[in-house]
């Protein structure tokens, strides 16, 4: 739905409206002109044209054209960032004027919320937290590497992220805890491992494994574990997607996981769980935001739904053996 927005004077002849950068923020996240225009409600001509206005009133060409988008160039890079920060200010502002408008009515909009690949069974713990207290919340999840939602966190294209709090630097961010991430080598039920009760790491990698690809950080804490035991997989196949690797382990292949993905997967699915030992390997994974004052209501209520979340104790294999 279209809004109309105040313009912002930026001094000399440059006026310019919230529209408009959110019309280029949206080209930035479809990375297409007809996508980005329907995303905004307006004919892709309009989009077009409001931001050939944007790139007069700045004065620099902000998108490299072609026939189609190509990108943007150096000078369009930092407007976008600009642009993301000017637009999650301004928001924030809308939230917090609703908020003292609202006669105790919940919250509204919407929140976009990067998780690491192995993290996504858990989020819907935390968003289902929240929409419960705030049924006017809507949100988007994106699949993430803990790189790029650090990335994207900076730049604001992100309002929050789930990743990993001890195992790489997150400076500047403020961060609650969710869960620990614990290991275990995903067999179907079937295979001569599954009735194990525990599996060192060495044993794993001697087996046919599917891994999460090198980029992503829960691979790099996989190697390392590897690397303890003084061994190292060859993994058959690698991929950035947690439900091809549990595919792959139905069509007979191995693969390490963290221990809550079973839940995902739920019982009957013909696949189970082994813990792994020697070493065991732990790590915290929560919520990170964007140290601001002031916090953004949307983003005060969930740090406020993440300090609620009590997760069950004890192992997800046993849970699920006990249904």
């Amino acid at each position: 739905m279209a809004a109309c927005y105040p313009a912002v004077n930026f001094g000399r002849d440059t006026a310019l409206d919230i529209r408009q950068l959110e019309y280029l923020a949206a080209l930035a996240r479809e990375k297409h002109f007809t996508r980005a225009a329907a995303a905004c409600n307006v004919t892709q001509p309009t989009l077009s044209g409001r931001i050939r206005q944007l790139e007069l009133e700045l004065g620099v060409p902000i998108v490299a054209r072609d026939q189609q988008f190509r990108g943007f160039t150096p000078e369009g890079e930092r407007v976008l960032k600009w642009a993301h920060a000017i637009l999650a200010n301004w928001h924030a502002m809308e939230q917090e004027l609703a908020q003292l408008n609202s006669d105790g009515a919940g919250l509204a909009g919407r929140l976009i919320i990067g998780g690491i690949p192995s993290a996504l069974p858990m989020i819907p713990r935390l968003t289902s937290a929240l929409a419960a207290a705030h049924p006017g919340i809507e949100f988007t999840i994106h699949s993430l590497s803990s790189v790029d939602i650090l990335r994207r966190l900076a730049d604001n294209s992100l309002d929050a992220g789930v990743t990993y709090l001890d195992n790489e630097p997150i400076e500047g961010l403020l961060t609650s805890h969710l869960y620990t991430e614990r290991y275990c080598l995903f067999v179907g039920i079937d295979h001569p491992l599954a009735k194990r009760d525990v599996v060192t790491w060495r044993e794993a990698a001697e087996k046919p494994l599917c891994l999460l690809t090198p980029n992503m950080q829960n691979r790099r804490i996989i190697d390392r574990a590897f690397a303890q035991s003084q061994c190292k997989p060859k993994p058959k196949i690698e991929t950035d997607s947690i439900i091809n690797l549990c595919s792959n382990v139905r069509a007979g292949l191995a693969s390490v996981m963290p221990e809550f993905v079973l839940e995902l997967l739920g019982p009957g699915s013909g696949i189970t769980a082994i813990p792994l030992g020697e070493p065991t390997v732990e790590h915290a994974v929560g919520l990170v935001v964007s140290d601001r004052d002031p916090l953004p209501p949307l983003l005060r209520a969930l740090r406020a739904a993440a300090s609620g979340i009590i997760l069950p104790s004890g192992s997800v294999r046993g849970r699920l053996a006990a249904v």
